[in-house]
């Protein structure tokens, strides 16, 4: 049984993609640390690297390519600072040289080293080829980007992923009725059964360091989006939103970071009407960020980043002001759990499933969790989960020009409102009562997702992408 923890489908990396930014940036790390491994990185004498499928299609408007120079430029994802980027990218591209791991000068011009290939490798649909030029012989490694930053060196043709995650925890979940198992026999919520399962491989203080870690980069991402003016890169001269929609919602009372803020919002008089707006707000301003080469949380992915932080500050600023670390750690938890069921059974790469794979799968994260700090029972988590997977059953990945602007940035905020509503119909919900259990509905996704046209799984080749030209925007 795959061991997933809460800390990998929690990633911190840059955006606007994970399966075709971090990625392809981690599978570079990868690739440096396996020729380092074998003993032949200083005997390397050239590179090139090899896109295909979906990250070849849309590799461009998904920043592929600066994710592979950066990676192959030993900068890490979640350190860098953002404003390094460009200035690494301008580098290798003015110079044609890149700084290997840091280590060494190799040539290397972006035009001709870095390759899109159109066509598909028949393991995912996000592949990439590595080659090194060694003692004048070409040495290739293939790796695949399977979405949330995951990434593997092969996997099975059939849906049961070789995750290559190694561990074993004490209260092994692959389906929601075994989570629901352990929950009615430890007679404790879903939160704490995943706890005891994360302390089997980390101490509770690192536990603790790294959610609060996670939670303040969603925080600050939320408080970035809502305090930056302007228009996003990629030529759709697309207006950041959240900017305009804050000025209009905000209180008069001054803050100078982001816990101040949250605060300033709290004292904030808001009706249902706002409340929307808000969400919508915290929504759109995480995934403006992403769309610009920030830093964000994989929540599962970067694609739909912006879910999970949206609903859990509407629960820390509208339904509950005494909210606390705790809850917060609670809802992480719940929320990684019911993100690893669906990545066990059926998929969180939207070049595999579309965006029912990316939003669907962020917006049940958010209502389970979300269910459990309102008071739900484990059986409601999972009802939460189910309604808010099975109103995006079908959902494409079609993204205009390959860019995560259009229509991705929005379907963030109908995500979280979702979620919500998920949320409090669950805890409306006898469990006794359900016809469609939270495993029939992760099937069906695979199924759907399977039974998908390639051209609507984030190829930019149908849907919106094709039915609006760039020029209309």
């Amino acid at each position: 049984m795959e061991c997933i923890s809460v800390f990998d489908m929690l990633k911190i990396g840059i955006g606007p993609s994970s399966s075709h930014t971090l990625g392809p940036w981690r599978a570079a790390e990868r690739w440096i640390k396996e020729l380092k491994t074998n003993n032949s990185f200083d005997k390397v004498e050239a590179i090139t690297v090899d896109l295909y499928g979906s990250l070849s299609l849309t590799g461009k408007g998904h920043a592929t390519d600066y994710a592979v120079m950066l990676g192959l430029s030993g900068a890490d994802p979640e350190t860098i600072p953002t404003e390094h980027i460009d200035k690494t990218i301008d580098a290798i591209k003015n110079t044609k040289t890149i700084h290997f791991n840091g280590e060494k000068s190799l040539a290397f011009n972006p035009e001709t080293h870095i390759v899109f290939n159109k066509k598909f490798l028949p393991f995912h649909a996000n592949a990439m080829v590595f080659t090194a030029l060694i003692n004048g012989r070409k040495s290739k490694s293939t790796f695949y980007s399977i979405g949330g930053g995951f990434v593997v060196k092969e996997e099975r043709t059939n849906h049961k992923r070789n995750f290559e995650i190694k561990c074993t925890f004490p209260y092994p979940i692959e389906k929601g009725t075994e989570l629901l198992q352990f929950c009615k026999n430890l007679n404790l919520p879903i939160s704490q059964v995943v706890l005891e399962n994360e302390k089997s491989i980390r101490s509770e203080s690192d536990i603790n360091s790294e959610l609060k870690r996670i939670w303040d980069t969603m925080l600050e991402c939320m408080y970035l989006g809502c305090h930056t003016e302007g228009h996003l890169p990629g030529g759709l001269n697309v207006r950041r939103r959240a900017y305009d929609m804050h000025q209009n919602l905000k209180s008069g009372k001054p803050y100078t970071t982001p816990v101040e803020w949250v605060y300033s919002i709290r004292d904030t008089e808001v009706k249902f009407r706002q409340i929307i707006k808000w969400v919508s707000c915290f929504a759109l301003a995480v995934n403006e960020v992403n769309a610009s080469l920030g830093r964000v949380v994989t929540a599962p992915t970067n694609g739909s980043a912006g879910v999970i932080p949206a609903v859990l500050m509407y629960y820390l600023v509208i339904e509950n002001h005494d909210g606390d670390f705790e809850d917060i750690k609670r809802f992480l938890l719940v929320a990684g759990e019911i993100g690893s069921i669906f990545k066990k059974g059926a998929t969180i790469s939207a070049a595999m499933g579309g965006c029912q794979a990316e939003i669907g799968v962020s917006s049940a994260m958010a209502a389970g969790a979300l269910t459990e700090l309102l008071g739900g029972t484990p059986e409601q988590v999972l009802v939460a989960a189910e309604i808010a997977m099975e109103h995006h059953l079908g959902l494409t990945c079609d993204p205009i020009g390959g860019l995560v602007q259009i229509p991705c940035i929005e379907r963030n905020a109908m995500g979280a409102i979702k979620a919500i509503n998920a949320a409090e119909l669950a805890l409306d919900t006898d469990p006794n009562n359900v016809k469609v259990p939270l495993d029939k509905v992760v099937n069906t996704m695979w199924e759907t997702a399977k039974d998908m046209n390639t051209k609507y799984k984030e190829t930019s080749e149908g849907g919106l992408a094709v039915g609006v030209h760039i020029t209309d925007c």
